[in-house]
């Protein structure tokens, strides 16, 4: 019975249960319709925490489940039921924000500001979760509309079609999403900014990577907080720029795949030793506080440590963080080093070093600061689902996770289309990843 009944909870409901049940007809349905967008969105974002840190060199498999294993032991394949998730939460996003864009046009009576800034969610929510999807499995079919039947058959969209239909939906939000949300749970005109910064530094242009993250820290409306432990205990805190806010009904942390119950109720993944060993070096200062021990879970394999971050439904840190100031800082040191700027590089990590009470950076050549903000990362993003992307976009996985898991194979530089899909969509059928 537990194992039918966790299978149960790993398995997303196929895309092709979407009806149209969701109502978009008068102006009283539009907000209704945006919160479901905002409820399929957020379901990519601790899958991605998962992709980014399971995949990568950042947890040990410690636990019972199966899809854990594979990511632990580097031994993936096309069942996967996180990779089913990932990619189940992708298209749910896609198809809600492909039903605002049908139908709220349509809809007579909404005022124009209002339906501007929906219009704008659905493009720029739409974007983000093919860049997501992108990054994590390569092309994917680019579904534009909500007819079930046509969308069951679309092949793979090459990357340069992918990145050129993330850029256009970005910039059909640009000017029409608020300067300054209600708060940081919903997507204002600088978490756009931010993605635009996250875009530009995947694909190498780093001056435009530069501008975006500049536009960002220059707006005086984020802080880094002055001590890097509230990231870990804090929701909505005053660096953040984007972020999944989660009530105790639909709390990430209470489902099989929530963050706190793989983290730390079931520990399904734990920091690796030698995540734990860089957290703990005097160049990550304070943020070892995203990794806490207890003596009694310490027995065969289980090294004792666990994810800090993710609390549980009652606690105020069980957010999922999109964007926030501090990557903001390393995106632009990243660029400005890239584009031999190492300077002014150095004062954007010495601010992030200086906020976890770490030695500043001493004078450093270019080659040097590149190896340096790889690390940066590694500190500052622990947990937050990067390490992976990071590895995988300046070619880096390779070296690092052979001499971390003798299972390592370049296939999983990305993750497995998942076998159902393949099954149901005959324009997959031959297409797999390389080695699935």
């Amino acid at each position: 019975m537990l194992t039918t009944q966790c299978s149960e909870l790993l398995e997303p409901e196929p895309i092709d249960l979407l009806t149209d049940d969701t109502v978009l007809n008068e102006p009283k349905d539009v907000p209704n319709v945006e919160v479901g967008l905002y409820s399929a969105f957020r379901n990519i974002i601790p899958s991605a925490v998962i992709a980014g840190d399971c995949t990568a060199d950042m947890l040990l498999f410690n636990g019972t489940f199966n899809q854990y294993r594979e990511l632990g032991t580097k031994q993936i394949t096309s069942a996967n039921a996180s990779a089913l998730s990932l990619w189940g939460s992708i298209y749910n996003t896609v198809y809600i924000a492909n039903f605002i864009l049908e139908r709220l046009p349509e809809v007579p009576s909404v005022p124009a500001a209002q339906r501007e800034q929906v219009l704008a969610t659905a493009h720029f929510l739409r974007g983000y979760a093919y860049f997501v999807g992108l990054y994590s499995f390569g092309g994917m079919p680019l579904v534009t509309e909500t007819a079930i039947d046509a969308n069951r058959n679309i092949p793979r969209a090459t990357e340069d079609a992918m990145l050129a239909f993330i850029l256009d939906d970005y910039n059909a939000a640009v000017g029409k999403l608020p300067a300054q949300p209600a708060n940081a749970g919903f997507a204002g005109r600088f978490a756009l900014d931010a993605a635009f910064a996250k875009y530009y530094l995947y694909i190498g242009n780093w001056a435009k990577a530069e501008q975006h993250a500049t536009d960002v820290i220059s707006s005086n409306q984020f802080l880094l907080e002055p001590n890097y432990a509230t990231l870990v205990t804090e929701d909505f805190t005053d660096e953040a720029i984007f972020e999944m806010g989660y009530t105790i009904a639909d709390d990430p942390g209470t489902s099989a795949t929530g963050l706190n119950n793989v983290f730390v109720g079931r520990r399904e993944m734990i920091p690796s030793n030698e995540v734990v060993v860089a957290l703990a070096t005097i160049e990550s200062g304070e943020r070892f506080s995203s990794i806490r021990f207890r003596a009694d879970l310490l027995k065969g394999n289980d090294n004792g440590w666990s994810v800090a971050k993710y609390g549980t439904a009652d606690e105020d840190n069980n957010n999922v963080v999109v964007f926030r100031l501090g990557e903001m800082y390393l995106i632009r040191a990243e660029a400005r080093t890239q584009q031999g700027k190492v300077t002014e590089a150095r004062a954007d990590i010495n601010l992030l070093r200086g906020r976890a009470k770490a030695p500043l950076l001493p004078t450093v050549n270019q080659s040097q600061m590149i190896q340096i903000i790889e690390t940066e990362r590694r500190y500052e993003l622990a947990f937050e689902g990067h390490r992976w992307f990071d590895l995988v976009r300046t070619g880096r996985a390779k070296t690092v996770m052979n001499s971390f898991s003798a299972n390592w194979k370049d296939t999983y530089e990305l993750w497995p289309i998942p076998q159902r899909e393949v099954q149901n969509n005959p324009s997959l059928v031959g297409n797999q990843n390389p080695g699935y």
